[in-house]
């Protein structure tokens, strides 16, 4: 096994579900990225053999299905998988994300219906807070709910929803008029289910079709417009009381989506790492192997210890999550971390590749393109940096 990025502490059956997942990665995902990535197509196969190893249910309680593992073993998973190709964790991700949601601040029959599906693949979860003209400023969301009678109306547009079109639930971020003196008391999160594919997925609900982006593909990006979607009370995530809660328990979620981007970081880093400690032993310049030459070796020797600190950050910030405990500042530390140094890493393995590396017939190609992604998914840099630094001025306030 590589010495890199190993993880003291696991249980058994954490160590043999990650060899599993590393196997699977090994055989079914590397060999085949990238001709789905340039082909931009949808990995059906490779999500078949993911069902079949439960990994959908990964995190979901065993009452409803699922292996109930914690927050740490789904993050090497991701890490894992994200080595043979991001865009395979990208499709889980959400899934994830939704699937905690509901564990977290379901109601009891959100939480009987929704989750044994989940947990066997047959419904996919996706996750709405963005759109077209709000980032990382959730409190400017222009998206609507209002009450019915013992219904609810939503209105607007949402972006940049991964899985838009192959989910069936998606956890949805809009405003509610509560009466909160705060914004963010006045924001509800809604279970807006639908049927998966483009067009008219639910009465009122539309998924445009894909947006097409540099990197990341294989799985779907898209748009959600919401036209009179009118959804009882119960959608809301956790039950009618519930309303106005949903700015809070989406950031419970994206400190579980953050882990996973400083995961998915970490394995593409690892994966850039292995290319290029391969390619730099094979390679020959000047009479011998350019690993030979100290301005490579040096190279490697930073690279390998960038992945050993995110990676350390990383399981840090999930096993905190796991105790119960507030994680805010440790996954914004892991996630800026864990991306800043992939795309240094990444980009280091590129310029070790030298001319070979623009060609598309090598892996490194794709990795130049998909680690700028991690830059920005669930929250900027320079985000992470705002969360960090508010969370230590709390701590060290005189």
């Amino acid at each position: 096994m590589a010495r890199l990025a190993q993880t003291p502490g696991l249980t058994d059956v954490q160590q043999s579900i990650l060899e599993t997942v590393r196997d699977f990665a090994d055989k079914e995902i590397i060999p085949h990225a990238q001709r789905l990535e340039h082909a931009d197509e949808y990995p059906t196969d490779i999500l078949d053999g993911m069902r079949e190893m439960g990994l959908f249910g990964l995190t979901i309680d065993e009452e409803y299905g699922g292996l109930g593992e914690s927050l740490l073993t789904y993050a090497l998973v991701v890490e894992q998988l994200s080595r043979g190709w991001m865009s395979i964790s990208g499709i889980v991700n959400t899934h994830f994300i939704v699937a905690y949601l509901i564990s977290q601040h379901g109601s009891a029959e959100q939480k009987a219906r929704l989750l044994p599906r989940m947990a066997t693949g047959e419904v996919r979860g996706a996750f709405s807070m963005s759109e077209p003209e709000t980032g990382s400023d959730v409190s400017a969301i222009k998206s609507r709910a209002v009450r019915d009678g013992d219904s609810y109306v939503l209105n607007g547009q949402k972006m940049w929803l991964t899985n838009g079109a192959y989910s069936s639930v998606v956890a949805t971020l809009v405003k509610t008029d509560t009466g909160a003196e705060s914004v963010y008391g006045n924001m509800s999160t809604f279970l807006l289910e639908k049927e998966p594919g483009f067009g008219e997925t639910a009465p009122g609900l539309t998924i445009p079709g894909r947006i097409e982006k540099m990197g990341y593909k294989g799985v779907e990006t898209t748009e959600m417009v919401l036209d009179g979607v009118t959804v009882p009370d119960t959608a809301i995530l956790g039950g009618a009381d519930q309303v106005g809660r949903g700015f809070y328990q989406m950031m419970d979620g994206i400190e579980v989506g953050r882990v996973n981007v400083a995961a998915r970081a970490c394995g593409i880093s690892l994966r850039a790492f292995e290319l290029a400690v391969s390619y730099a032993q094979q390679r020959r310049t000047f009479g011998q192997p350019l690993a030979k030459h100290q301005a490579i070796a040096f190279k490697l020797a930073e690279m390998g210890t960038k992945i050993e600190a995110a990676h350390a950050l990383m399981v840090n910030a999930a096993r905190l999550k796991d105790a119960g405990q507030r994680n805010d500042v440790e996954a914004g530390m892991a996630k800026l971390l864990a991306s800043e140094y992939c795309a240094e890493v990444v980009q280091e393995a590129f310029r070790i590749h030298g001319g070979y590396g623009y060609s598309k017939e090598y892996e490194i190609e794709r990795l130049m393109r998909e680690a700028p992604f991690l830059l920005i998914g669930e929250g900027t840099s320079e985000i992470q940096k705002t969360i960090i630094s508010r969370g230590l001025l709390k701590e060290y306030k005189l």
